[in-house]
């Protein structure tokens, strides 16, 4: 009710969601949004079959370059869809069933079944590397790098060449 309410361009989105709805003949609803206040970057795929907020915590928002740079980063999430922004961000518990999961893949093995704990050890850690490389945003490979950047890379040589900080505070996928 709240969001039906709100401004939208000097109507409310009620009204907006009506002009649309007479316009293309098709009912519309409101499904799920999120309230993003501060330095953010969207990116609409398509014909919004994929739409993405990214919010920033920065000094360089007004800084040339910036807004190139944020659009990248929004691009980035809506090419791949990632649910975590950093390491720290995945739960515990995702974590520990990860780590099971790669254990029990390694007692499977037999190439592995006479390997120290150790070296075991070391191998789900190495592969637990591989998860977040996959599954958060800040240690993805960087889509338009030609070098195998990392974002994380990405946004700290962005924030060196413009002189202050950048860091993704957090973003929203929609699909």
């Amino acid at each position: 009710e709240a969001l039906l309410a709100s401004d939208y361009d000097g109507v409310t989105v009620d009204a907006k969601l009506k002009e649309l709805i007479f316009q293309i003949g098709e009912k519309i609803t409101i499904r799920r949004f999120a309230v993003v206040e501060g330095v953010t970057s969207t990116y609409i795929h398509g014909m919004g079959s994929i739409g993405v907020i990214v919010k920033f915590d920065t000094d360089c928002a007004e800084k040339d370059g910036f807004a190139e740079f944020a659009k990248n980063v929004a691009l980035q999430v809506g090419a791949y869809p990632t649910p975590y922004l950093d390491r720290d961000s995945v739960p515990a518990e995702v974590i520990e069933n990860e780590k099971n999961i790669i254990k029990a893949q390694l007692a499977n093995d037999p190439k592995m079944a006479n390997k120290p704990e150790k070296v075991l050890d070391g191998i789900v850690m190495g592969k637990l590397g591989k998860f977040y490389d996959n599954n958060c945003l800040v240690e993805m490979e960087y889509v338009k790098s030609d070098d195998h950047e990392k974002v994380g890379k990405y946004v700290a040589n962005t924030a060196k060449e413009l002189g202050g900080k950048i860091e993704i505070a957090g973003f929203i996928r929609y699909e």
